[in-house]
């Protein structure tokens, strides 16, 4: 099988953690969101994923060769020279996501973390015999996105509602879907939406089919929901008793810590934390919902609460850092500073 990562886009709104690198190579949960979704995909039989990329795909390709070979799992590119939409580059990766065997392949958006329930998807795609499935899950707020219509029974979709002023569902697309070839011929290479124009056309012949999503649901495209994302990530890792999560005196909650980071006394450390590789946290530190990606080095008790803290950044003695603070690379900051909300470019103090 095969699977196409749609990793378009500037990732503005992760700035300044897009400055320094591609948002699919931004660390969530110590390691690059997008390693998330290949060892996914790998878990289940795919053995070619393809990047469907219009900035900066040397930086993401020399980084994914390496993976590639711990893996063992083939990744290709399929460059865009003008933005495509959401459709677009499926018809511009044609040849590479076509095989022998007609098998379908998945589409999936690259800032989207879930528990990425994919052989169930697969299941659900021979049980229903149309021509594509999508994967839908269940929101509280319905009117901030596209809402999809079902039939409960069948999962057959009857028709789509952008963001509605009343209430109409509360199930939306969760950026997942399970595509047979015959899907490329509706296609036109140009800039155009999956959503809006596809899968209306294919939920017309009634051959969509939508799957609601077991467990949790994010798109960690903005620092507000990565920070909830990793909360709901930990979350899951803790019902499914991963030995990932830390343990100790020091730890509140669901907490990741990178074996290679050095925690000194006297911290209190969670509830969703996750702590990068080579982190020096000195003692006295007090960490609550937020990131400390690699390389970081914390100070002593520093307190650092609903935050992002960029990769090889210092924060100092005392200092404070909370309410949605994002320090981009490379970022030092004195002691007793107290940021509330602030956002830091790469490479300042």
């Amino acid at each position: 099988m095969k699977a196409l990562i749609l990793v378009g886009g500037f990732g503005t709104r992760l700035r300044p953690l897009t400055l320094s690198v591609p948002k699919p190579l931004v660390d969530f949960a110590n390691k690059p969101m997008i390693l998330h979704q290949i060892e996914a995909l790998k878990a289940i039989g795919v053995t070619e994923v393809v990047l469907a990329i219009n900035y900066q795909p040397e930086v993401m390709l020399n980084f994914l060769k390496e993976y590639e070979k711990k893996l063992e799992i083939k990744i290709t590119c399929s460059q865009e020279t003008e933005p495509l939409g959401t459709a677009g580059p499926l018809a511009l990766a044609r040849d590479k996501l076509i095989d022998d065997t007609g098998a379908p392949f998945f589409v999936l958006n690259s800032d989207v973390i879930s528990e990425y329930p994919l052989k169930q998807m697969i299941e659900f795609h021979k049980g229903h015999g149309g021509e594509a499935s999508i994967m839908v899950t269940k929101v509280d707020e319905p009117s901030k996105y596209g809402v999809v219509l079902l039939e409960e029974t069948s999962g057959k979709v009857e028709k789509f509602v952008e963001k509605p002023k009343i209430f109409v569902g509360n199930k939306i697309n969760a950026g997942i879907y399970l595509l047979n070839p015959s899907v490329l011929d509706r296609i036109e290479l140009r800039p155009t939406s999956i959503e809006k124009e596809v899968f209306p056309k294919i939920a017309a012949e009634n051959k969509l089919f939508a799957m609601v999503l077991p467990g949790f649901w994010m798109d960690i495209g903005q620092p507000k929901d990565y920070v909830t994302g990793l909360r709901l990530y930990l979350d899951s890792l803790r019902k499914m008793s991963s030995p990932k999560l830390a343990t100790g005196p020091n730890i509140v909650g669901n907490v990741l810590v990178d074996e290679s980071a050095v925690i000194g006394e006297g911290c209190l450390i969670g509830p969703d934390v996750a702590i990068g590789p080579g982190c020096i946290i000195d003692s006295g530190v007090r960490l609550s919902r937020c990131t400390v990606m690699r390389g970081v080095r914390i100070k002593k008790h520093a307190c650092i609460s609903s935050s992002i803290i960029g990769w090889h950044s210092t924060v100092g003695r005392w200092a404070r850092m909370e309410n949605m603070t994002i320090l981009g690379e490379d970022v030092h900051i004195g002691d007793e500073v107290y940021s509330n909300g602030g956002v830091v470019l790469p490479h300042k103090e």
